[in-house]
Formats: structure tokens, sequence, C-alpha cells
């Protein structure tokens, strides 16, 4: 079997030189010739890069001047002979030449110097399968039998230095808020921009691509997927219950996906007609919105395509119904192609995104591994069509086509080329060794194995087929294992939990005495177990209906359920490692002291966890925690009580483009969660001196998605939203989007003042807070005379980006009062300003004191 490594090329650099060794070969002048004979032949030999650091990589570029006719023909046993500086002679041979004449070939140098190398054709035939044009454009091809003749290249000096050269430098990752498209030159971004394209809900695991997951609650954006939240005033007996949020039966939001930063979701149920919005997940701005009249979502794929003429990846979601597979493009919502009588089998992914299904038959004892990808493609041993995907343009008029997976000819209803090309593998398997069949296949991957696992309360049956590619069918192993007699004599009932192919570990669950019972894939023995029994309370609930969430990643079992206690064990023994309560403070919970909870995904290394309940009693508990985990060590990052309660039968949170997106049951509403975007200003006055102090002031805010488009926000935020410290987060958030009282201790942001002086240097002012409503400010003495360049960074949280902004400040020197000494009319000393001021005041008592003896004098002559 060959899993599609048909057209791979392994070095960026060596595609670049296939490219240009098409365009750039040259064709000998010459009349072509009827019967064979000899041709000369032109061989060359390039190196990049020239020059190189001692221990770096080298591609040469070897082949001759003569192109072949086919795509799949290439010049043979071509060598490159290497004197290196010290004499000594290194070899590269067995080299083979693409259809330009050309191909790549990588080396490592080893010593300080100049190498002397040269390319050695050796003399071969023109034959059947190795054919070449014999002239200028449009000359027939060379006779079958002509002797292509032996010759060397130019010697080609390659120097090695020995320091290393510089490398094209990596961009780091974003400091700023950022949105798709992301810049393809930016290629160490790919760690943030994952991927959800599994659709409906799955047992949790990590999600890679988001190594910016959210450190805190932060909201960027909303979205009302339906009327929810509390009914208010009624004339029942319930004033406090709120509207359906579809938990049991007829949960919302049911499918949904997050592809190249789409969301892609549905509204209600998952019933006809299927009604998807797509919305970009860093904006929160609607893309397209329509009626899927074929069914609903299943997945999204990215399809890696490399072919000799295009190299890209194709992104598709695909809606299934039935055996008929329907293709579309997430950024318009089109249909782009349709599979029909895709086979029946469990649907699996290469590295390549490429599209596979395994089929097995216990009956007969047969199977198949099959390839959309080879169906679609038209692989004729000498058709171009390979050198493009087809359905991406029309150039091959393929889009928009169907392909029929059962497709015969209609005369011999022998099928077509293309039907069969499809099964990459046939093969037959003891199916008699594989007790239970296919319901009891626990997981399989591509080039490894098939897991089953077959549980009783009186044995464990284990067995395994390989995939691996020539030995598909193989039987691995078989192995019953003997239950403890207390599983036959309790009648217990037993689950199958989780399974990690990766970490060889498959883990089954007694329910009565919550144990684990660990498996190996590799050999199908016990490895470990029973394991400590959980809290009592994690009884409830089936894990094969997703009502348990447990899985396995980077050598660890986490486990959780009903109970609200929280598991990490070490998959190689069974210890644990460590455990979390979700404590409910408030006894709002009715069924226990901790919240129910379930896995959402591990992103990052952080491990996301929500509330949930099988069917909510009304009104709603308040207060429901959404948990953020340290996945190593347990360690609590951030908690939000009553700001995402989670649902059992509609649509978990899902992660992508590092923002989580989850829907909320208190009021029916998704949210996008992550990292967002501040903005800060900085204000002084128009001038000072260098005597006086100055105030800088200035606000941070808050400008992620919907602050700035959320009409509510808006209007109860008209100066904008204040940022926050992040351990302040969550309640923060409760207040903002969900109208909760606004908290009291509520603290802002550091704020970073400098200053570039009139002289040139920098200079760092101080460090304050902004408070809760945004506002900050410093007091400050500038001491140079000239104009300052202020500057204030907020360096950014685990909530938000940094921000920094400028402004400018003329520093005058102080005003200074001149005038003669002694100044005219005033006293010589302090001395002489008293007496004077003395000499005033007692002429004022006595003129009073006269006033009064007047007055009394007037009185009493007045009395007689």
């Amino acid at each position: 079997m060959n899993l599609k490594n048909k057209t791979k090329i392994t070095t960026i650099a060596l595609i670049s030189i296939l490219a240009m060794s098409a365009v750039l070969f040259t064709l000998p002048i010459t009349i072509a010739q009827d019967e064979p004979g000899t041709w000369q032949t032109y061989p060359f030999l390039g190196a990049i890069p020239n020059p190189v650091g001692k221990g770096q990589t080298v591609l040469f570029h070897v082949g001759i001047f003569q192109q072949l006719l086919s795509a799949q023909m290439g010049w043979e046993d071509i060598s490159i002979i290497i004197e290196k500086p010290d004499g000594t002679t290194d070899t590269i041979d067995g080299i083979r030449t693409d259809s330009t004449g050309g191909t790549g070939k990588t080396y490592t140098p080893d010593q300080v110097g100049i190498y002397l190398c040269k390319t050695h054709f050796p003399a071969q035939e023109i034959t059947a399968t190795k054919r070449a044009p014999g002239g200028a454009r449009g000359a027939p091809p060379l006779p079958i039998g002509t002797v292509m003749l032996e010759s060397e290249s130019a010697v080609l000096e390659l120097e090695v230095l020995e320091d290393p050269i510089t490398y094209y430098p990596d961009n780091p990752l974003p400091s700023e808020y950022w949105t798709r498209p992301i810049d393809a030159q930016l290629r160490s971004w790919q760690r943030i921009a994952g991927n959800w394209l599994a659709a409906s809900n799955e047992f949790p695991s990590a999600v890679p691509g988001n190594e910016e997951a959210p450190e805190t609650a932060h909201i960027l954006w909303t979205k009302e997927l339906t009327q929810g939240g509390l009914a208010g005033a009624t004339d029942t007996r319930v004033p406090y219950w709120a509207f359906s949020h579809g938990d049991a039966y007829e949960g919302k939001w049911q499918d949904r996906l997050i592809i190249n930063g789409i969301l892609i979701y549905d509204h209600r149920s998952n019933d006809e007609p299927y009604y998807y919005t797509a919305v970009d997940v860093r904006t929160g701005e609607e893309l397209w919105k329509k009626v899927i009249e074929e069914g609903s979502i299943a997945f999204g794929q990215n399809m890696v395509w490399e072919g000799y003429n295009h190299h890209a990846v194709y992104p598709y979601f695909w809606v299934t119904s039935g055996s008929t597979w329907y293709s579309y493009d997430p950024y318009t919502g089109e249909m782009e192609f349709t599979v029909e009588n895709v086979p029946s089998g469990t649907t699996l992914t290469d590295e390549n995104g490429w599209l596979y299904r395994v089929g097995l038959n216990f009956t007969s004892g047969e199977g198949y591994i099959w390839s959309l990808t080879d169906l679609v493609e038209p692989f004729g041993e000498d058709s171009p069509a390979p050198g493009s995907w087809l359905p991406a343009g029309s150039f091959y008029g393929r889009r928009h086509a169907t392909y029929d997976a059962a497709a015969v000819n209609e005369t011999t209803q022998i099928p077509l080329e293309a039907t069969t090309r499809a099964y990459l593998s046939e093969f037959t398997f003891a199916a008699d060794h594989c007790p239970g069949g296919s319901g009891v296949i626990r997981g399989m991957a591509l080039g490894d194995k098939i897991f089953g696992l077959q549980y009783s309360s009186s044995e464990i049956k284990t067995w395994a087929i390989s995939l691996e590619e020539g030995h598909e069918g193989t039987l691995l192993y078989s192995e019953t294992w003997t239950a403890p007699a207390e599983w036959v004599n309790g009648n217990f009932e037993i689950e199958f939990n989780a399974l990690s192919l990766e970490d060889s570990a498959a883990v089954i669950w007694t329910k009565d005495t919550l144990e684990y019972y660990c498996f190996s894939t590799d050999t199908g023995k016990l490895v470990w177990g029973p394991a400590e029994p959980e809290y009592y309370m994690n009884y409830y609930g089936w894990t094969e209906f997703l009502e348990r969430p447990p899985f396995i990643w980077d050598g660890k079992l986490y486990s959780t359920g009903a109970g609200g206690h929280i598991y990490c064990y070490d998959i190689t023994n069974g210890d644990v490692i460590w455990d979390y309560i979700a404590d409910d403070p408030y006894q709002e919970y009715l069924f226990a002291n901790e919240w129910w909870q379930f896995f959402l995904f591990i992103a990052d290394g952080k491990l996301y966890s929500a509330h949930l309940e099988h069917s909510a009693i009304e009104p709603m508990p308040r207060g429901a925690p959404f948990l953020c985990l340290d996945a190593q060590n347990g360690d609590l990052i951030w908690r939000a009580d009553g700001l995402f309660r989670s649902t059992r039968w509609g649509g978990r949170g899902i992660i992508g483009d590092s923002v989580m997106v989850s829907f909320d049951t208190y009021d029916n509403r998704i949210y996008g969660v992550g990292k967002g975007a501040s903005a800060i200003t900085v204000e002084c006055p128009q001038d000072a001196t260098t005597d006086s102090g100055v105030t800088l002031k200035g606000t941070v805010m808050d400008v992620s998605p919907g602050c700035l488009s959320d009409t509510n926000i808006q209007i109860r935020f008209p100066k904008g939203v204040p940022a926050v410290a992040d351990a302040c987060m969550s309640e923060w958030m409760l207040y903002v989007w969900k109208q909760f009282a606004r908290p009291m201790d509520i603290t802002g942001v550091p704020v970073k003042l400098e200053a570039v002086t009139p002289g040139g240097t920098l200079e760092y002012i101080g460090t304050t807070t902004s408070d809760a409503y945004g506002n900050y400010g410093f007091g400050w003495y500038p001491d140079q005379v000239g104009l300052y360049m202020i500057i204030a960074t907020f360096e950014g949280s685990g909530a938000y980006y940094g921000a920094t902004e400028t402004t400018y400040l003329e520093v005058s020197e102080p005003m200074i009062v001149d005038c003669p000494d002694p100044c005219p009319d005033m006293p010589d000393d302090i001395g002489e300003r008293l007496d004077t001021q003395t000499m005033y005041i007692l002429i004022l008592i006595v003129l009073v004191i006269i006033a009064i003896i007047i007055a009394i004098y007037c009185l009493m002559k007045c009395r007689k």
C-alpha cells in the first residue's frame, strides 16, 4: 500500500529547484534521428547556498540539460563526485532525476575550505519508459535504443566557511491582536492557528496549534444563538425559570467546527433543515449564512496537495448523507464536488489530511483501505493530471464534478480504473481471533493497527490487526484476561473508557468500585489495576454516551464526572499525580457538594473543563464553574463561576486560532474567549517648567471586537470598556457581558511611563496602575529644557495584547522677576518693615480710643 507519498518532496528548496529547472532547461538544437544512434549530453551542477557554513546543509541541483517526455520518467544512476579540502572524496550516487532532467540532493560538508564537485552522467539508452525529445520544441522523440553518451559537468567550487551563514530570520509570534489571513511568510504562527475539524461531540482530546489558548475568561465577542436567559415576570408559579437550552435530548449548537479561523455552526437541534452560520473566530464577523439541503456537517478537512504543477492546502467541510459525501468551501459556503457510493468503514486521515475509509468484514475475514483522494485524482501512468488537484479549478474541467466510488464500465460492468485504484490495500485477516468483531473496535491508526477490546464481568479480551504498510491484516495478538472473582460475584458493570495508541494504553472502568484498569495496546496484556477508587458520585453517567469524559494525553489519564472531583493518573502505573475539586461554595447544586464536570480539551498544556447536566432542574443552579487547570500539575489557572455553563445534549466548547468558543446555557449565547486587544492614551500639559511638576494621565481600554461592535456594550460603556487585571477578569466579564453588579474590588493594568529627553536619551519615569474606570495618572518633574516625547506602554497580560502611545511635552526655564537692589520705596531690611508696621498699628489704636471716648461723652451729655 502506498498511503500517498507518490509525489512528496521533502524540502521547500528542492521544490524551488524543480520549478526552476522546468523553465530553464536548454533544448539541444539538432535534427531528430529516425534510427537509434548516440546523443551528446550536457550535465550541470549547482549548489544552494554557496558559500555555506561548516555543518550546514547544501542542496545540489544535479542533472543534464535534456528533459523527458512524461512526468514519471527520469535519468538514472547519476552521481556527484565531491573532492573535500583534505583530498578525500565523497560520492552521492544512485541519483534519479525527474522529467525536467534535474533533481536535488542534500549534502552536509564537515570541513572548512573549497570543495571541488562535479556531476557524472553514465551512458544509458532511450527505452519505452525513458523517452526524450529529439531537438527543439515540436521535434519527434529520440528513437528507442538511442544511447545518451557518458559525460561530466564542469567543476563546481563549493566554499565552506568556519562560521554558519545566516538564514531568513523567523518572525516572532504576534505581540498585538491578530486576524486572518496570516501572511504565508509568518511560518511560526502555525503554532497559534489550530483547527477543530470534528463537527459533532467526541471524547476530549489535545488540540495542537493553539499555543495562545485562553489564560483568562476574557470575552472577545458573543453571538445570540436563540432566545435565552431568564423568561422574566410570568403569570405562572415559576418566575425564575429560563428559556429552553435543549437539555435533555434537544441540544442546541450540535454541529460546529473551526477551520482556518472560520467557525461554522448550526442553530438548533440536529433536525432538517440544516441552517448554518459562518463567523470569523477572531473578529466575530458573520461571513455567510445558509441552509444546507444535503445533510449535516460531518467534519472539516485541510488537504495538503503536492503535485509537480502545484503545491497547496485545500480546505473543505464535508456534509454526508448515507454513502454520498458533499464537499464545501468554508470561506464561501459553496459546494465544490461530490463523491457517491463511499464505502462503509471508519474514516481516518493521514498527516496530509487525506481521507481514508478502513473497512472490515468479520464474516468473510476481508478488509480494505480506501482513499478518497486516489478516487478523485486520475493518476494514470502517462497522465499529467496529478500535477494539479482537479476539483480546485476549471483548467481540467472537474470543479463541481461528481465522482462515483463504485463506477463501472457500462458495457462490461467491470469497475473503472479509478474505482479500483482507490482501494490502496485489500487484505484478509483472522476474524475468528477477533472476538466481538466491529462492535468492539476501540481505535485505529493508518500505518499502525486496529485495536479491539471486548469486556464482560468475567474476562477481558483484546486483539489487534496490523495496518502497517505491507503487513495489513496480520494478527498482532489475541489475548484473554480472566477477571477477579469479585467482578462476577458482585455483578460488576464494566465500561471501556479511554484509548491512546501513542501511549499504548487502553483503560476500562469498573463502575461499582470506581476503579480503572489499563491494558497495553502493544501486547494486549494488563499493565496495571485496580487504581485508587474515585469519589462515589463519579459513578453516575455513562462514558459511551459522553456523560463521563476520561481521556489520555502525554502519559496521563484524566478522569472526572458527576462528582466534580478531577483526577490525573500516571498512565504507566495508575498512580494519582494530582486531583482537583470543583467545590460549590453556596450550595446551589442540589445533587452534591461539588459541581459535575466534563472535560472539553487540552490546549497549550491547559485543561479546560465545564459544568453540565443531563437535564437541569429549573431554576438552574447559579454559579456553575468553568475551569482552566494546568494539565501537568493541576494548578488552577482561572475559574469563572456562572459565566459559561455547558450542555450535555448540545455542542460543547471547542477551540481554533487560540480562541475558545463555547455555548452558554444560562443565556443561549455563544462566546468567543481569548486574548483581546487593548488601547492606551496619554496626555500631559502643553508646557511646563523645570521647577514645576506635571501630571501624566490617560486611559487603558479593552478594544476587542465585541467591545467595538456590540450595541449593548456601547450603550453601557459610552467611553469604552476598561481593561482590568487578569485576577479580576472572571468577575469583570460577568459585569460587562452578563450585566451582573459591578465588582467593587477591580484592579486595572500596569502602565509604564518613559520619556525621550531633549538630549535623545530614554528615561524611565515610573509605573502606575489604571483604576476600575480605565484611567491612570502619574506625577513627574522633568529636569531638562526642551521637547520631551512621553511614551505610555501597557505591556499586555494573559487577557490582552499590549499597546503603546506617545505625546509631547515642551519644558522651559522657570520665569525670573528682575528688580533693583534695593527696590525703591521699600525698607532695606526686615526690621525696618516691622517698625513701620508697628507704627501704623499704634496710630490706628489711638484713633480708635479717641473715637470711643467721644462716643461716651456724647452719650452721657444726652442723658442730662
